[in-house]
């Protein structure tokens, strides 16, 4: 069976460097609880959420108003068997620029049906890609993850393992 790394597409009313600014602004879209930075190449940082989900991203590669690819250098996933199993993933967003809008192209390679995560993993990126980056590009505010607030739907997934 060919593997199918997650993949998710959206179109926004914006510029490509608006875009770029938009996905590195990760505590504005992904997380709040971000240690480390997110902006330019060779930047690490730790995402957290709760106790349930710990990773680590460095980003390899960075063309401005084009390209953004973090490589997972450490995960903890405290809900499932394989603890690690984002480790050596990369994340990547592609920047495609057509007269005022943007499409980005969102891709989680390395996250496969295969793999036990995969699921539940898919319909988080989704939310938080075609609904809180999406919203911070549209209408600069997105939906974070916040140590103060959970959305039914974070918390509803986490619930569930």
């Amino acid at each position: 069976m060919k593997e199918q790394d997650l993949t998710i597409t959206i179109t926004v009313k914006a510029t490509a460097q608006e875009a770029f600014k938009c996905i590195n602004s990760v505590t504005k879209w992904w997380t709040e609880n971000l240690e480390g930075s997110s902006e330019k190449l060779g930047d690490e940082f730790t995402v957290r959420f709760g106790d349930v989900h710990v990773s680590t991203q460095k980003l390899v590669e960075v063309i401005p108003g084009k390209k953004i690819v973090w490589l997972v250098t450490d995960s903890q996933l405290n809900f499932i068997k394989d603890k690690q199993e984002w480790t050596g993933t990369k994340i990547s967003f592609e920047i495609v620029e057509k007269d005022d809008e943007i499409t980005i192209r969102f891709t989680h390679h390395g996250l496969v049906p295969e793999i036990e995560y995969f699921n539940a993993c898919s319909n988080a990126w989704g939310d938080y890609i075609n609904n809180s980056l999406r919203n911070l590009g549209k209408y600069r505010q997105g939906s974070a993850y916040s140590k103060r607030k959970m959305t039914w739907f974070q918390y509803n997934l986490f619930k569930i393992y």
